[in-house]
C-alpha cells in the first residue's frame, strides 16, 4: 500500500510541475520538487531491495529493509522536512558551553554521514571556551523526522579540563528540533513583524562585517525574536531569519494545544533541566545512556563522533 501511495503522489508532482504557472511561487516549488525527489528514491529503494532478495544479497537486503520499515514510523505531517536544530549552553559555565560546542559536532558529523547538508545560520561564542548557543539548518530527506527527538537536555559527566585539579564535573546543553515551515501554512501579517539591521560579529580584522548584514526580527504579538547573521547577504539573513520565525510561531502553538491536552487530562511535567534525556558519562565509568529507550553504548567515543544512528532508531521505534 505504502509503495501504491507513494506512485500516485509521484503522479501527481509530475502533473503539478508541468503546469506553466508551478514556479510562480518559487519556495513552494522547490518544497514540492524536493518531496518529488524524495518519492522517487523511495520508489527505487524499494526496487533495490527486490533485487537483493532476488539476487540473495541478504546483508544488503537487511540493511536497506530496516532503513525503510524505520520510515513508515515517520508519517507525521512535517517528518519528510528539513530541519532546524539549535543548541543552548546550561548550567555548568565554561563547561557547559564547551559541552554544547561538543554537541555541534557531534551533530554535525552525524549530519555529514547522513549525506545531509547544513548550514550554521546564528552562532554565539563563549569568552573562554565553546559556544553559548548556536541554530543549524539540516537539508535533508526526513531530516526533521530523524532528528526530533533529539530535542531536549543532555548531561555529560567528566573529568574537567578547566581547572588544576580535573575534578568531575557535570554539565547540561539544551537540545532544540523544528520542521522547516514554509510561509504558506502560517498567517503572518507584515505589521506584525518587527525587523533590525545590524553588523554580524566576526573574528575581527579584514573580516568585520563594515555594513549592517545581520537581521534580527521580532514577531509582535508573541514576543519571540529570532537572528541570522552568518550569509554576506542582507537578504539571505532575512529569508533564513524568516523561516527560523515561522518555525518557532509553529511551535509556540504546538506547545499550547499539548498544554490543552495535558489540562485536560490531568498531566503535568515541569519544563527543568532534571528531565535530561541523555546521559554521557566519561568518568569514572564509559556509557552514553537514553532514559527514554534505554538503549546503550559504552563506546562514548563512537557516540561524540556522529553514530547517533542505533540511539536515533530506538527513539523512532519507540516515541514515534
Amino acid at each position: 500500500m505504502f509503495l501504491s501511495c507513494s506512485k500516485a503522489e509521484i503522479i501527481g508532482l509530475q502533473q503539478e510541475s508541468g503546469q506553466p504557472d508551478f514556479w510562480r511561487d518559487s519556495a513552494l516549488a522547490s518544497r514540492k520538487m524536493k518531496l518529488l525527489a524524495g518519492l522517487q528514491q523511495e520508489i527505487d529503494d524499494f526496487q533495490k531491495l527486490k533485487n537483493f532478495f532476488q539476487k540473495g544479497q541478504k546483508k544488503e537486503y537487511e540493511n536497506l529493509l530496516k532503513k525503510l520499515e524505520m520510515k513508515t514510523f515517520l508519517s507525521g505531517k512535517y517528518d519528510r522536512a528539513d530541519a532546524i536544530l539549535s543548541l543552548h549552553a546550561g548550567q555548568g559555565g565554561t563547561e557547559a558551553m564547551d559541552w554544547a560546542e561538543m554537541l555541534k559536532r557531534m551533530y554535525l558529523r552525524f549530519i555529514e554521514k547522513q549525506g545531509w547538508q547544513s548550514k550554521l545560520t546564528e552562532e554565539t561564542r563563549a569568552e573562554e571556551a565553546g559556544i553559548k548557543s548556536c541554530t543549524l539548518f539540516v537539508y535533508g530527506p526526513y531530516a526533521y523526522g530523524y532528528l526530533k527527538h533529539e530535542a531536549g537536555t543532555h548531561r555529560l559527566v567528566r573529568l574537567s579540563p578547566f581547572n588544576a585539579d580535573h575534578l568531575r564535573q557535570t554539565s547540561f546543553a539544551l537540545v532544540g528540533v523544528l520542521p522547516v515551515i514554509e510561509k504558506a501554512e502560517i498567517e503572518l501579517k507584515n505589521e506584525e513583524i518587527e525587523f533590525e539591521a545590524f553588523r554580524s560579529s566576526g573574528p575581527g580584522g579584514q573580516f568585520v562585517q563594515k555594513v549592517a548584514t545581520a537581521v534580527r526580527l521580532k514577531h509582535k504579538p508573541t514576543g519571540i525574536v529570532v537572528e541570522s547573521q552568518e550569509e554576506r547577504s542582507q537578504i539571505q539573513n532575512r529569508k533564513i531569519a524568516m523561516q527560523t520565525l515561522l518555525s518557532k510561531i509553529w511551535e509556540r502553538e504546538q506547545k499550547r494545544r499539548a498544554k490543552e491536552v495535558a489540562k485536560i487530562k490531568g498531566e503535568h511535567k515541569a519544563a527543568s533541566w532534571g528531565n535530561q534525556i541523555r546521559s554521557y558519562v566519561l568518568h569514572p565509568y564509559q556509557l552514553v545512556k537514553d532514559l527514554r529507550t534505554d538503549y546503550e553504548t559504552k563506546d562514548t567515543e563512537s557516540v561524540l563522533d556522529g553514530s547517533l544512528e542505533a540511539f536515533i532508531e530506538a527513539e523512532i521505534y519507540k516515541l514515534s
